[in-house]
């Protein structure tokens, strides 16, 4: 927080990462361990049809007298990066007849996946798309504004939810372990993300009035009066530090209206006191209430937020400060290569000698 001190007394989660991405890996690594099977066949025939450049000109003719008209060359994935694993399924799924019309010519490839294999992969891999395009999005440098995120992020909470309801079983049971393991991500960066959202000026709160009755059906509006009442304290606690909020410089003007008498004797009537408080009423609103007012922007693709509310500083000071220090929290910190990994840490057996070096020592 600018000037020092914590958001909310550290009750939201600003100042650190939010760790999306090693939560979307997780859960994308749980999907792919459903189709461990048909990845295993579908892996050795990979290898097999890109293990020489004899074999790799035979399939490369084979999807040639299929009709595929493809440029995609067949990858050996590396098996403790889940994402070279999905683009390798993602390639041979446009091959499968190739490696069908191989396994009628060819009586050394004895590893052609079933076609309920097949299905169950390229079923599943479909599903996990999600995840692998929101991992990339989280995972990116360009682009470290956290309101990007909150859309993708409750995309993937209303398809798991979906999933839960689906005919295979083996998918419903997949959905239910991912679920388990995204809520707990999603439970704690859900409430600083929405007011991320609140702080685009192309959403504001529409984007909470689309995603949360989707997400929590009848309590949606609760959650949503939730995010928009952290706003709020975050606001207050900003306006304490900074000083009074002024209404904006081009908002409508605030009034002090000189209540009329009657020329008569001097009374108030109740016409006059009604005019006199529709005058006023403009003096209860700070610039959060201006800026929630105004009309969304129109999304551009090129779209820069921050230096939107740089230009709009003077208009809402409070609120740029609030953005300025909401908007810069990372995702995550986790390196790409990590959050690919589904190896996990290993500790080799030198460091393990060093520690008991170290033990003996002190």
């Amino acid at each position: 927080m600018a000037g020092g001190g914590h958001l909310l007394e550290g009750t939201v989660a600003g100042g650190h990462c939010l760790e999306g991405t090693s939560s979307g890996g997780c859960c994308l690594e749980d999907g792919l361990s459903v189709i461990g099977q048909a990845i295993a066949r579908i892996r050795e025939s990979v290898a097999y049809c890109s293990g020489s450049p004899k074999r790799e000109q035979k399939f490369v003719e084979a999807a040639r007298q299929e009709g595929i008209e493809s440029t995609k060359k067949l990858a050996l994935d590396c098996e403790t990066r889940w994402n070279s694993t999905y683009l390798m399924l993602e390639t041979a799924f446009i091959y499968k007849d190739v490696f069908f019309r191989l396994k009628l010519r060819e009586p050394q490839y004895r590893c052609l996946p079933t076609e309920e294999e097949w299905e169950l992969a390229e079923q599943v891999c479909s599903k996990l798309k999600i995840f692998y395009v929101a991992t990339n999005l989280f995972s990116g440098t360009k682009y470290l504004t956290s309101n990007n995120y909150f859309p993708k992020i409750c995309e993937i909470r209303i398809a798991l939810s979906n999933w839960l309801r689906c005919g295979n079983d083996l998918i419903r049971n997949m959905a239910t372990k991912m679920l388990e393991k995204f809520n707990k991500y999603w439970d704690v960066i859900h409430g600083i993300l929405g007011v991320a959202s609140l702080l685009d000026p192309r959403y504001k709160m529409k984007s909470l009035d689309y995603f949360f009755p989707r997400i929590y059906g009848v309590d949606g509006k609760y959650h949503i009066m939730r995010i928009q009442g952290l706003l709020s304290d975050l606001f207050n606690q900003y306006q304490s530090k900074q000083g009074s909020s002024q209404p904006p410089p081009n908002a409508t003007p605030s009034f002090q209206a000189n209540i009329p008498c009657s020329e008569d004797d001097g009374s108030v009537s109740d016409f006059d006191m009604y005019i006199a408080q529709e005058s006023n009423v403009v003096e209860g609103k700070s610039e959060l209430d201006f800026y929630l007012e105004e009309k969304l922007l129109p999304g551009t693709p090129n779209f820069d937020i921050l230096v939107w509310w740089k230009a709009t500083g003077p208009k809402y000071p409070i609120l740029s400060s609030i953005a300025r220090d909401i908007l810069a929290i990372p995702v995550s910190t986790v390196a790409s290569e990590s959050i690919f990994s589904t190896g996990g840490k290993k500790c080799g057996l030198t460091r393990l000698e060093l520690a008991k070096l170290k033990e003996t020592t002190t």
